[in-house]
């Protein structure tokens, strides 16, 4: 138990921190980055606290570190030279006089609690450690692969689509997003499935399945497709693009009547 409150404590003080620098820069948004981040220092900090690795363990830190690097730069250059985003700015002018509180309770720490759930397989694995690898742990690494490469060519195919100025006020829908609406979101839920199977085999392991859960939960019914769905419905095209593309799993577009 020990183990479970140094993190969340180590959790709690990075949050707070990344609360602070929200306040310093005057903008909420900064804990979009602090989210990638947060799963690589958690990881690497469970790591170190038990202190006795193994290659299971190593994996996937290194796997989470890849992820949640390459995310938070993703964000991070996404967000550069930009105003505030969109969710946070409607959160400012709604919060009002409760807009420090809320932010800290509300965006910091109901984000750390989210990530501490969704690490869980991984702070697992830290504390059991394991040297050998077997085909569930491969089975594993395949779905993580086949998951990130869904969230880092989607995001790369949505990034390349809006800096093309000749699709100013156009609906993304070619590449992988002909196939699902949200395939980075498909990305970033299996990769979690994926890190979920490697910890079957550690002890306790039943619990981990809590992870894997939350990201889908979190993406398919809270912040993540229902927001960026609400926003995507004003585009008149949309109406049509929702009819013929599957909301989350890739498949083959249904023909237009």
């Amino acid at each position: 138990m020990t183990y479970y409150l140094t993190l969340l404590g180590v959790l709690f003080f990075y949050m707070t921190f990344w609360f602070i620098v929200s306040l310093i820069k005057k903008r909420n948004d900064v804990a979009d980055i602090a989210w990638g981040i947060g799963f690589v220092f958690l990881a690497w900090s469970s790591f170190f606290i038990v202190g006795e690795g193994g290659s299971r363990a190593l994996l996937v830190n290194l796997l989470v570190t890849i992820w949640g690097i390459r995310l938070a730069s993703h964000i991070w250059m996404r967000n550069k030279n930009k105003a505030e985003d969109y969710r946070y700015k409607k959160w400012r002018e709604e919060w009002g006089r409760w807009f420090y509180l809320r932010s800290y309770f509300q965006v910091y720490i109901f984000q750390g609690i989210m990530l501490f759930a969704i690490i869980s397989p991984v702070l697992i694995i830290n504390k059991y450690g394991g040297d050998n690898l077997n085909l569930l742990h491969f089975i594993g690494v395949f779905i993580w692969i086949t998951g990130f490469f869904f969230e880092v060519v989607g995001d790369a195919q949505l990034n390349n689509f809006i800096k093309d100025s000749k699709n100013k006020g156009e609906l993304m829908q070619e590449g992988l997003w002909k196939y699902t609406r949200h395939p980075n979101y498909f990305g970033e839920v299996i990769l979690w499935w994926g890190l979920w199977l490697i910890a079957l085999s550690a002890p306790n392991s039943f619990f981990t399945i809590i992870g894997p859960l939350t990201i889908t939960v979190l993406i398919l019914k809270v912040s993540g497709i229902p927001m960026l769905e609400k926003k995507m419905s004003k585009h008149p095209d949309f109406k049509k693009y929702k009819k013929r593309v599957s909301p989350f799993f890739p498949l083959p577009p249904k023909k237009e009547n």
